[in-house]
C-alpha cells in the first residue's frame, strides 16, 4: 500500500488550509491515483519553529501502477498548482505532499534536485504523521525498523507529541 502525507499551514489562492489538503486529494485522483482510505484531519505546532502557522495534516492512502519516481514528480506538481515556494527549509506552505511509505520499498531514488528516501527518512519523529496513519493502517509495520506503529507512537518524545484531531 502506498501512504501519502499532506500538510498545510498557509493558505492559497485557492483556498484555506483545509482546502489546500481537498484541493490535492481531488489533484492526485484526477492523475489517476485511486484513493483508499483518509485519515482525519489532525493540527499541529510548526517545526522547528513553533510560532509559525500551525499545520494541517491528514495521511491517505492510495492505489497506483506509478513507480516512486513517478508519483513523487506529480506530488511536486500538485504543491507547485497550490502555490508552494521552496525558498528555505521547513518555512510556512501552502501544500507539503509526501510519500510516506511505497509498498514496504526502501530505497533512495533521486530526482533533479529531490530526494526520495522510502520510507519517509522522519516519520518516526512525526505525530502528525503516525497519528493520522494509525487512524488508517493501525497494524502497519516500518519497512526498514520492522517496529509497528504503536511502538513508533509511544517511541515520540512527549514535546513533540502535541498533536489535536479535529474532525
Amino acid at each position: 500500500m502506498i501512504f501519502i502525507g499532506i500538510g498545510s499551514n498557509l493558505s492559497s489562492e485557492l483556498g484555506n488550509r483545509f482546502k489546500n489538503i481537498d484541493l490535492a486529494i481531488s489533484f492526485l485522483q484526477e492523475k489517476g491515483i485511486k484513493l483508499l482510505k483518509r485519515s482525519s484531519f489532525y493540527e499541529t505546532f510548526s517545526q522547528p519553529n513553533k510560532n509559525d502557522p500551525k499545520f494541517i495534516n491528514v495521511v491517505i492512502s492510495v492505489e497506483s501502477n506509478l513507480l516512486p519516481v513517478e508519483l513523487m514528480l506529480i506530488l511536486i506538481s500538485i504543491e507547485e498548482k497550490l502555490g508552494r515556494s521552496r525558498k528555505k527549509k521547513n518555512e510556512p506552505r501552502t501544500c507539503d505532499l509526501d510519500v510516506i511509505d511505497f509498498n514496504g520499498i526502501v530505497k533512495k531514488f533521486k530526482i533533479d534536485n529531490f530526494e526520495l528516501l522510502l520510507p519517509h527518512r522522519d516519520l518516526t519523529n512525526r505525530n502528525f504523521v503516525l497519528h493520522p496513519l494509525k487512524e488508517i493502517c493501525s497494524n502497519w509495520i516500518h519497512p526498514k525498523t520492522k517496529k509497528n506503529i504503536d511502538a513508533l507512537i509511544d517511541n515520540l518524545k512527549a514535546a513533540n507529541n502535541e498533536i489535536t484531531k479535529l474532525y
